[in-house]
């Protein structure tokens, strides 16, 4: 693409960094993941509108 093009483009372009694969699949932070699926089971989620 030109410059042009992409000054024009309404699509944003996301460059990511290939490091970040290592990070694919695991759990970071498994103690703040419980506890927000703690939080979750006993008030669930809104209901949406249609």
């Amino acid at each position: 693409m030109t410059v042009e093009k992409l000054n024009n483009s309404k699509i944003p372009i996301i460059v990511f960094d290939k490091k970040l694969e290592q990070f694919r699949g695991k759990t970071l932070f498994p103690e703040k993941l419980a506890k927000a699926n703690e939080i979750l089971a006993k008030a669930g989620l809104p209901k949406t509108q249609k």
